[in-house]
């Protein structure tokens, strides 16, 4: 049965005095109204600094804080709240294990609550154990950690140890201007999947939430005072009333306020669900969240204020935060950029043109120029690995969702090229994924394209960009048979066609070559990709096919960005359009429609005729059936016409 909450039932009784006339009618309008602010980010991902965006610059925790202050000093009862992935996007991820630079900033611009994000974990437990001691070794004012669905490995650990010296908890009651706050965090199921070596598991959300609602009610209802409850959910929503937060809100009751991470949504307005309010910021600091909502104790809600603050650059820097960088910074290039040979802000290059800015990058399912430039790096960065050795690379191939930021026109650094790759951690236990070497079939290829063309519409993470290969596709084929027509495309530029049996060389990201194994699981088995060395062996254990520098040290994907870069000098115009990598073309042509299909589709097609065929046999059979009786009718009528003859 659900939660029912006490004070639910308390307005129930009053409701049912005033009908009975125990109490005059006038006490309804002196019920108790609280107003509550809310201060809100999510999915910042270490954006310490401004990047330049197009024409200006956009984000960065030195304007950030500015803009939380001013808030405060206008309401000096809100609440500065974080919904997770607070770390991984820029160069300051790269001392997160060692010195934690994130949450300390959380906690110098006065955030009191924030979650764990799937990107928490990129470097595995035993990295974000190191980073919750950092934290805590710093000295420094830290925000609180909640998380209520995860579930703790048995025995202890290296991470429940930090989890428990940090004092992470399911939630946390505060208390602001009369108001007791209950808060608590969720990691989502998609989360919890984007985060394959976290080395912890996570219970259903729903469930989770239930627990900790009644439990929270329970707490809060001994105070004796007036209560909110808010959950951080690291979980998400698509804006258009789809997400995993859509459905918490409708299976649990008793949440007021859900602040929806993970799909870095930017909501213009909340979302209600019954008796409960979502709200999303966007991501990478682009605009500071401020909820103003005005609540009665039996659960009616009346949003009073809603802003999205965007932080670009009409809002100063606040010095205090940009000293905070600037002590960092060293701690960057001595820890890690001196084994590349780099600067934080050295220019590697300079572009006479912006790419895609990164907000657009998915909204379109296309080929893109940023995305081409990555791809052709991996074969770059191998060619210079390998030197006379080297295997040539059939298809270098880039996921949306590992792209991250984007370049503006002007001077490209290293800081600029690091924001675009910034993801991940290596077997070697450096940040940033490495590149990898696989081998799959020709068939296997084609099946790549048609993830990007069938899944990319449900999943913009999984469009794909890549050199090497092309392919066509028509949206309105049927799913799973969009792709009509690829090719490889050879050293001279010529193309040749796909071999279905024929091993290919692969090179991709550590993350998104583990992630070609889950396509058999998205696509419910009808596409097949099965990650295979050289000689056609199935691939087990990918870090053991990272691709090493002559040194043993790993190819990271944002250094092979950077050496490609630094190579050109000048970015290469061709980069200023798309080149027909990729085509899209939507057509009704049958034809085109029933071109190169798979079993699926062929199957698909056989069901149609045959469905079709029935219907026109039962059409014709109905019609003959009906046209027989009334032939027999008019017989029967004629047969008993007897003439009267007088």
């Amino acid at each position: 049965m659900p939660q029912i909450r006490v004070r639910r039932l308390a307005a129930l009784g009053l409701a049912l005095l005033l009908l009975t006339g125990a109490l005059p009618s006038q006490a309804a309008a002196s019920a108790p109204v609280y107003e509550s602010t809310i201060l809100f980010t999510h999915d910042t991902h270490d954006r310490f600094l401004p990047v330049r965006d197009g024409e200006g610059e956009t984000g960065g925790y030195t304007r950030l804080a500015i803009l939380i202050r001013q808030e405060r000093e206008a309401h000096p009862d809100a609440l500065v709240l974080d919904g997770g992935d607070f770390s991984m996007g820029s160069l300051f991820q790269t001392i997160y294990a060692t010195q934690a630079p994130e949450l300390r900033a959380l906690g110098a611009m006065g955030y009191d609550v924030t979650t764990l994000g799937n990107h928490e974990f990129d470097y595995r437990s035993e990295g974000l154990a190191d980073m919750l001691n950092a934290a805590v070794d710093s000295g420094d004012p830290l925000p609180a950690i909640v998380q209520a669905n995860c579930i703790r490995p048995e025995g202890g650990g290296t991470l429940a140890a930090a989890w428990d010296r940090y004092g992470i908890g399911d939630y946390i009651i505060l208390e602001r201007g009369g108001v007791n706050y209950g808060i608590f965090g969720l990691m989502g199921e998609e989360a919890d999947r984007d985060a394959p070596m976290s080395g912890v598991e996570f219970e259903p959300i729903a469930g989770a939430a239930e627990r900790t609602v009644a439990a929270l009610e329970e707490e809060l209802e001994g105070r004796n005072a007036p209560y909110f409850i808010i959950c951080l959910s690291h979980s998400g929503t698509d804006g258009k009333g789809k997400g995993e937060d859509y459905q918490l809100a409708r299976l649990v009751d008793g949440i007021d306020l859900i602040i929806s991470a993970h799909t870095h949504t930017t909501l213009a307005e909340p979302i209600r669900v019954g008796d409960t309010l979502i709200v999303s910021s966007g991501a990478y600091t682009a605009n500071l969240g401020s909820l103003t909502v005005s609540w009665s104790p039996n659960g009616d809600k009346t949003v009073v204020d809603y802003r999205l603050i965007p932080v670009d650059g009409t809002v100063e820097e606040d010095t205090a935060m940009v000293e905070l960088a600037n002590t960092f910074r060293p701690l960057v290039e001595e820890q890690y950029l001196k084994n590349y040979g780099v600067g934080f802000d050295e220019v590697l290059a300079v572009s006479d043109f912006s790419f895609t800015p990164i907000e657009q990058l998915k909204e379109e399912h296309r080929e893109d120029t940023l995305g081409n430039l990555i791809a052709d790096s991996y074969v770059y960065a191998v060619q210079q690995v390998e030197g006379a050795d080297y295997v040539p690379v059939d298809f270098a191939v880039v996921a949306a969702g590992v792209i991250r930021s984007s370049f503006s026109a002007g001077e490209i650094t290293t800081a600029d090229v690091f924001n675009v790759s910034s993801l991940g951690f290596g077997a070697d236990g450096t940040p940033g994924y490495p590149l990898i070497s696989v081998w799959i079939t020709g068939k296997e290829l084609k099946d790549a394209f048609e993830v990007d063309a069938s899944v990319s519409a449900l999943m913009p993470e999984a469009q794909i960009y890549g050199a090497g290969m092309t392919w066509s596709w028509n949206p309105r084929r049927m799913i799973f048979n969009k792709v009509y027509d690829c090719a490889q495309v050879l050293p001279d530029g010529s193309t040749a066609p796909i071999e279905d049996d024929r091993l290919y060389r692969v090179v991709t990201g550590l993350y998104t070559g583990q992630m070609l194994g889950t396509v058999n699981d998205q696509s419910y088995g009808i596409l097949a990709i099965t990650p295979k060395d050289a000689e056609g062996n199935v691939i087990t254990d990918y870090e053991e096919h990272i691709i090493h520098n002559p040194n043993g040290s790993e190819v990271k994907e944002w250094y092979a960005l950077a050496s490609y870069l630094q190579s050109m000098g000048t970015v290469d115009g061709r980069y200023a359009a798309p080149e027909g990598r990729k085509t899209a073309n939507p057509t009704w042509n049958p034809l085109n429609l029933l071109r190169n299909l798979n079993l699926f589709g062929a199957l698909a097609v056989l069901l149609v005729v045959l469905a079709a065929a029935l219907a026109v046999f039962l059409v014709y059979w109905l019609f003959f059936r009906n046209r027989r009786r009334r032939y027999g009718a008019r017989r029967r009528i004629r047969s008993s016409y007897r003439p009267y003859r007088g």
